[in-house]
């Protein structure tokens, strides 16, 4: 197959699971009225990210149409951090059972949908325009001798977004836990997208929300709320 039609397939597959989202919590809304559902509207916001996709290449990164068989690792890492959230936010500061899905939780297995959707929403918005504009103009702009510190400085900046716009409420250690972990994540997913793309960063996240989002919301819908 040739390149250009690998890297269309693969940008398609990025547009068609939050797509699959917002027909899919739109159809069982009315069966389900606690659902967070996706917008026709808010998938469209996605589409000003393709040329983004599409030129990773030109900016030295990994082609979206390239998968490695390291982009497991991420994922592990993405995983990591999921479990330690789970064992200190519900393990330690709510041990006691839920009586209905809070809201960072959603019904399986609407919830696989939209917490992919989200991620790729996330990580267009908040890693690949930014970073990959950051990156044009390092290479454009900025003698070779100052990229890395130049990128560095503004990988610092952008993982500090998450974090800011999530500041938690509680206990001063919880607040720095919640804030040291989100910026350690966004961090090392600004590493891991210069120098393994696009599909990395997605990776690491997707393994955050699979334990922390997914994992977690079957385990409260199944277990906790069945009793």
């Amino acid at each position: 197959m040739p390149l250009v039609t690998q890297r269309m397939v693969a940008i398609a597959c990025v547009l068609l699971l939050p797509l699959v989202t917002v027909v899919y919590g739109n159809y069982w809304v009315n069966d389900n009225s606690m659902l967070r559902v996706w917008s026709f509207t808010t998938w469209c916001w996605l589409l000003p990210a393709i040329p983004f996709l599409w030129w990773q290449h030109t900016l030295r990164l990994p082609d979206v149409a390239t998968f490695t068989a390291r982009l497991w690792k991420p994922f592990v890492i993405g995983v990591a951090f999921g479990i330690a959230d789970v064992l200190i936010i519900k393990g330690i500061l709510h041990p006691q059972p839920y009586d209905s899905l809070p809201p960072f939780l959603q019904p399986f297995p609407y919830s696989i949908f939209l917490y992919t959707a989200g991620a790729i929403e996330v990580e267009l918005y908040y890693r690949l325009i930014p970073l990959g504009l950051a990156l044009w103009g390092i290479q454009k702009w900025v003698h070779t001798r100052w990229q890395t510190f130049v990128f560095s400085l503004i990988a610092v900046l952008t993982a500090l977004r998450e974090p800011l716009e999530q500041w938690p409420d509680g206990v001063w250690w919880f607040v720095c836990y919640a804030f040291g972990s989100g910026f350690l994540m966004n961090l090392i997913q600004a590493m891991y997208f210069k120098n393994q793309g696009f599909w990395a960063t997605l990776l690491l996240r997707l393994g955050h929300y699979s334990i922390w989002h997914i994992a977690l919301g079957l385990y409260v819908q199944y277990v906790e709320l069945a009793r």
